[in-house]
C-alpha cells in the first residue's frame, strides 16, 4: 500500500504536466497525494475494520478536503449522492485503490472476491471489476513469491490483457486515458520492465498520460515484489506527510497489521 501512495505522490506533479524524461525530479514543490491515495486508504479502512467498501469510500471521499487534482466527475456525483449507486464505470479508479486487498487476504480466491466487492460499489462494469481483480491478484501473487513471468502468464490467461509490448515502443505516442483497459496493462508492463521500486515509478511517470494513477498501480506491484524497504525513505516521508491525520492512523494501522507483520 505504501508503494501505491508513494507512486501516486511521485506522479502527481506530472498528471496534467506530463514528462517523458526518465530522470524527472521525483520530489517537487508541486507534488502531493491525490484521490488515488485517499481512496486506497478508504479501502484499507473497510478491510481493517470489516466495513462496507462503499460506505468507507463515500465517507472518506466526502470527509477529506478535495485532493490534488480533485475527483473524477462521475465519482464526485456518486460522493454527493444521498443514496449512491454503482454507475457502471470502467475507469481506472477501481484498480488504483485496490492494493490493500492484495495484502490482507490469505488466498487468491478471497483476494479476487474482495477486489470485486471493492470495485463494484462504483465500478460495476465488467472492465472495472476486471482491472481491480488483476491488480489485487498481482499484488497477492508477488508478495507470496510469484515471479514476473508468472504474473504475466496469469494476467494474460485469466484476464485477457495483452502484455506483449514494450514501453519504448509506445512512450512517444502515449496519451491520457483513464480507462482500466488502457491503464492496467500499461501499469503492469511498467512493473515487468522495472529493476527496482524507483525504476518502476520512473518508467510509469515518464510514460506520460494519467501519470499519478499509472505510478500508483505500478508502485503497488513494485512494493509487493521488491519489498517496502526498497522504496526510497525520502519518498515515503514526502508522501506520508500529505496524508490527513485521521487517514494516517488507518494507513499506519493497516501497514502494521498486514505488511510489517512478523
Amino acid at each position: 500500500m505504501t508503494g501505491a501512495i508513494t507512486g501516486d505522490y511521485a506522479g502527481s506533479a506530472y498528471e496534467f504536466n506530463n514528462t517523458r524524461d526518465y530522470n524527472f525530479p521525483i520530489i517537487t514543490g508541486e507534488s502531493g497525494i491525490t484521490d488515488d491515495s485517499i481512496l486506497t486508504i478508504a479501502v484499507a479502512d473497510a478491510i481493517l475494520h470489516d466495513k462496507s467498501y462503499g460506505e468507507c469510500l463515500h465517507y472518506w471521499g466526502n470527509k477529506s478536503n478535495p485532493p490534488k487534482g480533485g475527483y473524477g466527475g462521475l465519482f464526485y456525483k456518486w460522493l454527493k449522492s444521498d443514496n449512491p449507486k454503482p454507475y457502471n464505470s470502467w475507469g481506472n479508479g477501481s484498480a488504483m485503490r485496490v492494493s490493500p486487498a492484495g495484502w490482507a487476504f490469505n488466498t487468491l480466491e478471497k483476494t479476487l472476491a474482495e477486489a470485486k466487492k471493492s470495485a463494484e460499489c462504483t465500478h460495476n462494469h465488467p472492465e472495472g471489476i476486471k482491472g481491480a481483480q488483476a491488480i489485487a491478484a498481482s499484488v497477492y501473487l508477488l508478495r507470496t513469491g510469484s515471479d514476473k513471468q508468472n504474473i504475466k502468464n496469469f494476467v494474460e490467461t485469466e484476464f485477457g490483457y495483452d502484455l506483449d509490448f514494450k514501453l519504448a515502443d509506445i512512450r512517444s505516442a502515449h496519451t491520457f486515458d483513464e480507462s482500466c483497459m488502457d491503464t492496467v496493462p500499461k501499469s503492469i508492463v511498467c512493473f515487468l520492465e522495472s529493476r527496482d521500486f524507483e525504476d518502476a515509478i520512473r518508467l510509469a511517470v515518464s510514460l506520460g498520460g494519467d501519470s499519478d494513477t499509472l505510478a500508483c498501480i505500478t508502485g503497488a506491484m513494485a512494493e509487493a515484489a521488491y519489498g517496502t524497504d526498497n522504496i526510497p525513505k525520502q519518498l515515503i516521508t514526502a508522501a506520508v506527510y500529505y496524508i490527513p491525520e485521521e487517514l494516517s492512523i488507518i494507513y499506519h494501522s493497516f501497514v502494521q497489521k498486514f505488511i510489517n507483520k512478523k
